[in-house]
């Protein structure tokens, strides 16, 4: 199978399974806007799919969230099987995806440095070479 093909099952998936969480998921403790689909990775042979799934809140929020789209993957791999036309309907697992927590703490650093002073020796030099190269 083509790696555009594998690429395009992913994005559906991901598209499908997004809009499946809201509507499927009737668990009072789920929170909607906490989870998002980050990434779907489909098998070769369309046998099994690990979904990457991003929850904003601490880490007990996190699994808990985790927990309950596990108690209702059949149904989720139900309106997978329904809405797409797939030789074979994936297996679904599902797996926390930190790459959006760990931005957030990358940014968060970035923000609480210090910047480099504006009469920075090193920085003038660096400008005063370039202007002197011009003439």
């Amino acid at each position: 199978m083509s790696v555009d093909r594998i690429e395009r099952v992913n994005a559906l998936i991901r598209r499908e399974i997004g809009e499946a969480l809201f509507r499927l998921i009737t668990d009072t403790r789920f929170d909607c806007s906490s989870v998002m689909v980050t990434q779907v990775s489909t098998a070769r042979n369309l046998r099994t799919a690990n979904v990457h799934l991003s929850v904003r809140g601490d880490q007990h929020h996190q699994h808990q969230m985790l927990n309950i789209i596990r108690k209702f993957r059949s149904d989720l791999q139900q309106a997978v099987n329904r809405d797409l036309s797939l030789k074979y309907t994936p297996v679904l697992h599902f797996e926390l995806d930190p790459s959006i927590a760990k931005g957030d703490r990358v940014l968060d650093i970035l923000s609480h440095l210090d910047p480099l002073p504006v009469g920075d020796d090193h920085a003038a030099g660096d400008a005063g070479d370039a202007e002197a190269s011009k003439d």
